[in-house]
């Protein structure tokens, strides 16, 4: 009988101690390796849905000691055109999703016509009509209302929309201080981004958006950061964020 106490009770160990492991482990999978987020605007439509599902890899820019905001390698300054998860500059506990338009050094200029220039250069932008891809939902609007861009940022040719017969909110020549960045929503007039608070700094870096896993026109009322089953986008499963 006693070795049968002694075997239960190393039994119960042995399976408290695994179960503990397997969180340790998920948890250092979702702060060192890759996160889930869900977008909850529209400021990166039509790059980025509202209740699009993403994946974050959280080592790009390097590592953070596991449960903290220090870093133990990096922050590595991203490639200009990345889409980046950050903490605000305003409330520490907030994320926001942007693309990475400006980088240390960098001049940055926004004009009320819509033009992008980065060093005293336009950043290419070539019209395109809209397609089936995106329905009005998808949109928060007829596609009527926008003009569509390919637009090229470094290495990445992604899309862009500008509302039509509006103002475009500007930015003058800017120039990036070192270790910080500028950064602007794909919906150019939808989004509160640097051009209205300014750069943000390298440390609030939470890392790069990579891929979209689901997306859903409509989430479940009593969970609203899960999609409601009979409202997937099933056109928009998996793809890789450009």
């Amino acid at each position: 009988m006693a070795n049968a106490g002694r075997d239960k009770r190393a039994s119960f160990l042995g399976s408290a101690g695994l179960f503990i492991l397997a969180i340790a482990a998920y948890l250092l999978f979702r702060w060192v390796l890759y996160e889930p987020f869900v977008i909850p605007s529209g400021s990166m439509i039509p790059t980025l849905l509202v209740n699009d599902h993403i994946i974050v890899k959280k080592f790009a820019y390097g590592v953070r000691v596991p449960f903290t905001k220090n870093w133990v390698v990096g922050p590595y300054v991203p490639k200009r055109g990345d889409v980046v998860v950050f903490r605000s500059v305003d409330q520490d506990d907030y994320y926001l999703i942007k693309r990475v338009v400006g980088l240390p050094g960098d001049h940055v200029e926004y004009t009320e016509a819509g033009d992008l220039k980065v060093n005293g250069k336009t950043v290419s932008e070539k019209p395109v009509p809209f397609s089936s891809r995106w329905t009005e939902s998808d949109l928060e609007g007829p596609p009527s209302s926008y003009h569509l861009f390919r637009e090229t940022l470094g290495e990445h040719p992604h899309w862009m929309i500008l509302e039509r017969g509006t103002y475009h909110y500007s930015e003058p020549d800017t120039v990036i201080p070192p270790g910080q960045l500028f950064v602007m929503g794909d919906n150019r007039d939808h989004s509160r981004d640097s051009r209205y608070w300014g750069e943000f700094p390298l440390k609030n870096l939470i890392g790069q958006a990579t891929w979209v896993w689901m997306g859903c026109t409509a989430t479940l009322s009593d969970v609203n950061f899960l999609c409601d089953p009979r409202y997937i986008r099933w056109h928009g499963l998996i793809h890789r964020i450009e």
